[in-house]
């Protein structure tokens, strides 16, 4: 399957697209992966995405463009992909669908996770990550530390990220609204939005989105 999975931040989209993509058996594309991966080797687009990124500026589409769809020419894509990111925006939703034509392909679902805005605000406002490990998280309400403010896996100080406050997310969510929202109305005309509940467990939510794309699928 070609899926597209959009959601507002705090949707767990990183998450399902990990387990989605590995139940489903194909690649799992985010743009954050895709930038790391071009700065890291050192690409022309890589260079050109960091020259941007040096001076604080957003990269531009036709940067974030040319890598997925370098990404999407790999072998691997063949049997179907999991974008995670990609599109953000109406321009870059375009692009994919010229990528995909000409190639006589065509998106089988774009996965919606629906989440109501108080509870993306609480969730990622509510974490806490070690300042030794970036991987261990943590959670006031959901995943509280056996201490506050310390890391239950190795001891570190818990620190709130910048981006991780209220009214800084709450600009996230106005940046979503504004710009990646649209593209949620751009792929309902191709009839290919399948929307369901992010909420609940992670297992529960998997499940849900594995039925719903079958049912894209047989449809």
């Amino acid at each position: 399957m070609r899926i597209v999975l959009v959601g507002p931040p705090g949707a767990g989209k990183g998450t399902q697209a990990q387990y989605l993509a590995k139940n489903l058996s194909i690649p799992h594309i985010s743009t954050g992966d895709l930038f790391r991966a071009n700065i890291s080797q050192g690409t022309l687009l890589g260079k050109k995405a960091q020259e941007y990124m040096n001076a604080g500026q957003l990269v531009p589409d036709e940067v974030t463009i040319a890598m997925a769809e370098d990404r999407l020419s790999q072998a691997d894509t063949e049997q179907g992909f999991l974008l995670d990111g990609f599109p953000r925006n109406l321009a870059q939703a375009k692009a994919l669908d010229r990528f995909l034509a000409d190639r006589n392909l065509a998106l089988d679902a774009v996965l919606d996770l629906e989440v109501p805005e108080d509870e993306v605000v609480k969730r990622i406002a509510g974490r806490r990550i070690c300042r030794n490990d970036s991987s261990h998280v943590f959670h006031v309400t959901y995943s509280p530390p056996k201490q506050e403010g310390v890391c239950d896996i190795c001891g570190g100080e818990l620190y709130q990220r910048d981006d991780d406050h209220e009214d800084t997310v709450r600009k996230r969510l106005e940046v979503y609204h504004n710009e990646t929202e649209p593209i949620i109305d751009y792929y309902k005309a191709q009839n290919l939005v399948v929307t369901i509940s992010a909420l609940g467990k992670v297992d529960e939510v998997t499940q849900r989105a594995m039925d719903a794309l079958q049912r894209a699928k047989a449809a």
